[in-house]
Parts: C-alpha cells; structure tokens; sequence
C-alpha cells in the first residue's frame, strides 16, 4: 500500500472542478501538488486556499496543448519537490451538437457538427491528455518514483447523444490503461507506475450545479443514488486507488448507479 503523505501529485485542469477537489484532498491526506490550469485566475485562487490549509503547492500556467507547456509541468514538480507519485489530467472541456441534424418537417440536414467543434475537444481532452502523462512518465521513470497515472473517462465513454467529439475522447482514456500496463509491463516498469481510468457520471462541480435547474432535475432523476456524484467522492476513489497497488489497467465507474438508455 502507498502512503500519500509525502507524495506527489501533478493535475491538470487544477483550477477548478475534479482537478481542484483531488489537489485538495491530496494537501489534507499529507501530500504535495503541482497544479496547471490555462485559467490564471482559478489557479491563483486554488493555490492560494491551498497555502492557507498550510499546505505545499506548485502551480504553472498551462495550455496542454502545448508540448512545452507539459514538459514544463514535469520539470517544475521535479524541481521543486523531487518526485512525481501521481498523474492526474484533468484539463478537458465539452463542445457539444448533434453528428448530423436533420430538420423535422423537411427531413434534410439543417446542422452539423462543425470540425472546430470536433477538433477542439479532441486537442485538448486526447492530444492533452496524452502530452501530460507522456512527459510526467518520462520524468516518472527517469527518477525512480513509485506511483499511479490516472486518467479521468467518464459514462459518456458508453456513447452520449450530443458528444461524439467527448465521447471519443473518453472511450480513448477506457483503453489507455491496458495499453500504457501492457507497455510497462514488457519495459519492467509496471510494478512501479500503474495506469488506470476513472469514469465519472454526473457530478457536483459548479459547473454542473450551475446549469438550468429542470435540466439538472431531469439528469438527477436518472441517477439511482438520486443525487449528483460530490467531487469530493471522486478524490476519495483517486486516492483509494493510489494507496492499492493491486489496481491496475482498468477503468473504474463512480456514476450512482446510472445506465445510459437506447438515446443515450
């Protein structure tokens, strides 16, 4: 079992929402964090509640697009405080619009899904993805550290109507981790760095809280647990699944008990 007190840990998307909550989390359990966000201004307010917990934070302003900007991030945490234990990309955003949408009373297409729309998404919540974890294993696996990759899927992984652009970047991360475990496992690092996924449903961020209130009602009703996932719920499980090392190479659902009907 990993102890988090003391560890590492490198989030994306840090300035708000999951991101924020598992930083959080990380300061009260003893760990430290390092913290990048393009949002400026929620990445100071972050890191300034942290320091008044007492707690150890780095931050870095950061577009994960970028691959400097993720090269950056690693080379900060191994700057500052000599380890990276875990990884966790939670920069991501949603561009939501039907594939192709077609008028009712004439039957012809009226919309579609524009290819800013698909490839926004895919920039920042694959292509980040994927620039974040390779440059914080590098760094990882350069200095011997112990820990776990992270990465955040979602239920949309299972095919929401509206998000094929996020859909597709979330059932990428469901596949990651056997990718990523086979080739660690082949290079004889896998009993030091795991990867897994987690798949979040509805959750409580502001974000969502926020929304049109029926909407909100209308999703609530669809969750067994009748309630929105707290983010707080999502840090508990990242930090459970950090402690175990038997958990590896897979994608583990924290939703309440939703299941996603024939319309998605």
């Amino acid at each position: 079992m990993l102890d988090i007190k003391g560890s590492v840990a490198v989030i994306t998307g840090g300035g708000s929402g999951i991101g924020e909550s598992v930083a959080k989390y990380w300061i009260k359990n003893g760990g430290r964090v390092v913290l990048g966000d393009i949002a400026e201004d929620g990445l100071s307010r972050v890191e300034k509640e942290i320091q008044g917990m007492g707690g150890e934070v780095a931050t870095l302003v950061c577009d994960v697009t970028k691959e400097k900007d993720n090269a950056d991030l690693a080379a900060l945490a191994i700057e500052k405080f000599e380890a990276i234990n875990l990884v966790l990309p939670c920069a991501g955003i949603i561009k939501d619009g039907l594939f192709l949408a077609p008028d009712r009373e004439t039957g012809k297409i009226k919309g579609k899904m524009s290819l800013e729309q698909f490839q926004s998404v895919l920039d920042i919540n694959l292509t980040g993805v994927f620039l974040t974890i390779r440059e914080c294993g590098e760094q990882m696996i350069n200095h011997d550290c112990k820990g776990l990759i992270c990465l955040i899927s979602s239920t949309g992984s299972l095919g929401t109507a509206g998000q094929l652009n996020y859909s597709s970047t979330k059932a990428a991360m469901s596949v990651m981790p056997k990718v990523i475990g086979a080739e660690f496992f082949r290079k004889k690092v896998a009993h030091r760095i795991r990867c897994v996924a987690i798949a979040p449903g509805y959750v409580g961020t502001e974000l969502v809280k926020g929304m049109n209130q029926k909407a909100l009602e209308k999703i609530i009703e669809n969750v067994p647990i009748n309630r929105l996932v707290e983010p707080e719920e999502v840090a508990s499980l990242i930090g459970e699944m950090y402690r175990n090392e038997a958990i590896n190479g897979e994608v583990y659902f924290i939703h309440g008990g939703l299941r996603l009907g024939s319309k998605g």
